[in-house]
């Protein structure tokens, strides 16, 4: 028997006809697009010094990550998410595989082996990871979902995180290492596991800390270097030492301050573009946006994420199953934490931990993993239009 219209339009969408494009979050792509072009644009102003007789280097790379991802945010889009659920264990394996790859091949850049080089741009394993950890422990977390209320199931779900953040950890790269261990509670928390079980995991946490910035080196046993203890302590007193964190966050403060209400322009932003804040294209992009645009660009990019962040808690609400939910729930702390992260430390208000700015720091790596992020994100919602379509006309689709 021949199919109706209706079915015929349903099964053209599902298949990847005319009907995905238009059920992608329009709001959610302004707001990628926006950050993106604000990013190449303050990327190429900041480093136009940074290469003798290439200007336009970073510039140009970035765009080309920014094309890059959003081609692969449109390809992840036209598949149906949930069918990554079948491969979690091979999703888990890759990242933990990726990590360990990480620690016997990279070589070391300012002390750390978080970098595998391909040519064109410098892998890096433990950004990848991130959203490999959130779809594998969204699976992990679905299969066991009946269970959520035992000790031992959080227990097992928590250490299925903490495996890879270890890993990430040695590398070192604490930064990472921390959303990996954010997104994983968050999930926790969304899935419905008990409240108590959430803070009895962020009580060990916190004595963990103190253990490891004062308990161990009072008797002589230092588990972190001098360098990443004076960056996880150094914003509580900015005045008192002059080492490289302090050093940098000092210099953010002026570069953001300076811009005063629309900022310094780009001839006389004089913090970038004298060379006098560090890694002005990558940690500290937000304080080039804050000198060069002064309060006005910086309220704009905060706007940007405000968006983003917005359309992605609605995605968290509208999810055909819970196992595109709790992926939703994982980008969102990813995101959010590392807006938090280092918006706050160019500030003064958090740690300098090497975090980068989603959307806005210069990196292949970073750029691409929030871009899939995005992707799964327009995934989930055009899977929720396609679910919705179905019931409206009753009919069920796989």
């Amino acid at each position: 028997m021949s199919a109706t219209p209706i079915q015929r339009s349903v099964e053209r969408t599902t298949r990847g006809g005319s009907g995905p494009r238009l059920l992608f979050d329009p709001l959610l792509l302004l707001a990628a697009i926006g950050l993106a072009v604000i990013s190449v644009i303050a990327i190429g102003g900041s480093t136009r010094t940074d290469i003798a007789g290439n200007p336009n280097f970073y510039a140009h790379r970035q765009i080309a990550f920014a094309v890059i991802g959003t081609i692969l945010m449109v390809v992840i889009s036209r598949f149906d998410y949930s069918r990554l659920r079948e491969f979690k264990i091979g999703v888990y394996g890759l990242m933990i595989g990726l990590n360990v790859l990480t620690l016997l091949l990279a070589a070391a850049t300012r002390g750390a082996r978080s970098w595998i080089g391909l040519g064109f741009f410098r892998f890096q394993p433990s950004e990848l990871g991130k959203v490999l950890l959130i779809v594998a422990l969204a699976g992990f977390i679905v299969d066991r979902y009946r269970r959520l209320g035992e000790r031992e199931t959080t227990a097992r779900l928590m250490l299925l995180a903490l495996a890879p953040a270890a890993l990430v950890m040695v590398q070192p790269d604490l930064g990472s290492a921390s959303v990996y261990v954010v997104a994983a509670l968050t999930m926790l928390f969304i899935a419905g596991t008990p409240g108590r079980h959430i803070m009895g995991l962020i009580a060990l946490f916190a004595v963990s800390l103190v253990f490891v910035l004062g308990v161990a080196p009072a008797v002589g046993v230092d588990l972190l270097k001098p360098y990443q203890v004076d960056r996880l302590t150094g914003f509580l007193h900015p005045n008192e030492s002059n080492n490289e964190t302090t050093y940098q966050l000092n210099q953010s403060k002026i570069a953001i301050g300076s811009g005063e209400k629309t900022g310094r322009g780009l001839d006389r932003a004089t913090q970038t573009g004298l060379n006098f804040l560090p890694e002005h294209h990558t940690d500290f992009i937000f304080s080039v946006v804050g000198e060069r645009w002064g309060f006005a660009g910086a309220a704009a990019v905060l706007s940007l994420f405000a968006l983003l962040i917005w359309r992605t808690v609605r995605l968290l609400t509208m999810a055909k199953n819970l196992f595109g939910t709790l992926i939703a729930a994982g980008i969102l702390a990813m995101l959010m934490y590392q807006l938090l992260v280092n918006v706050g430390m160019t500030i003064g208000i958090m740690p300098i931990t090497g975090v980068t700015l989603p959307l806005m720091s210069y990196g292949g790596a970073s750029y691409l993993t929030t871009f899939i992020a995005l992707g799964l994100l327009q995934s989930i919602h055009v899977q929720a239009r396609i679910a919705q379509g179905s019931k409206g006309r009753g009919l069920v689709l796989s």
